[in-house]
């Protein structure tokens, strides 16, 4: 497990002095939670329009349910792996990874919560479009959408708010909770024949 996590710290070490510092306010930018609300709230009613409005309603709770999932596991997650986020590590700190930002977040940092929140998002959004409307195939949007929660999840290690480790598995647990409750809630919406 040691040689394993000197590992993630190495190339993700790698990774973030290898960002131009020029790019620092896009990372900045893109990993901002708070700027990605309205584009939220867009999205709903996007979906809301597509389905209607009870499969809509369904298909957004479901995205809701999800953020607060994969937000609140992430914490439970950090508070009891304990890893410190390379902005945190003196390890990190001293092979001079680079803190645009500065000290990001809270001590610990397994796993993101950011990539798990995003992935959620893009995973319930994109399946919950293409499961129950019969009309579109959302093919260029489920591209689209995976690609940001992919930048959106790069800018944590580029602000050294986590490691690659912390993306990966925060990504791989965001997507099984979204296409999850995707899935999950296409079979409610089947059943009850809505």
């Amino acid at each position: 497990m040691d040689s394993l996590i000197q590992i993630d710290q190495q190339v993700s070490l790698w990774i973030n002095q290898n960002n131009p510092a020029a790019l620092d306010g896009f990372w900045s930018f893109v990993s901002g939670v708070r700027i990605w609300f309205p584009f939220y709230g867009f999205m709903a009613g996007v979906i809301i329009w597509r389905l209607g409005w009870k499969k809509g309603l369904a298909v957004v709770a479901t995205l809701i349910l999800g953020l607060v999932i994969t937000d609140q596991v992430a914490n439970l997650v950090k508070d009891g792996v304990m890893r410190l986020r390379p902005c945190r590590d003196p390890w990190m700190i001293e092979q001079g990874v680079r803190c645009p930002d500065g000290i990001i977040g809270g001590l610990y940092g397994f796993f993101s919560g950011h990539a798990a929140n995003s992935f959620a998002f893009a995973a319930g959004s994109w399946a919950g479009l293409r499961l129950n409307d019969r009309k579109g195939r959302y093919g260029i949007y489920g591209c689209c959408i995976m690609i940001w929660a992919a930048v959106m999840s790069i800018s944590r290690i580029m602000l050294a708010a986590h490691y690659l480790g912390d993306i990966l598995v925060g990504s791989l647990f965001g997507l099984a909770v979204g296409f999850g409750l995707a899935y999950g809630v296409h079979w409610i919406l089947v059943k009850a024949k809505v």
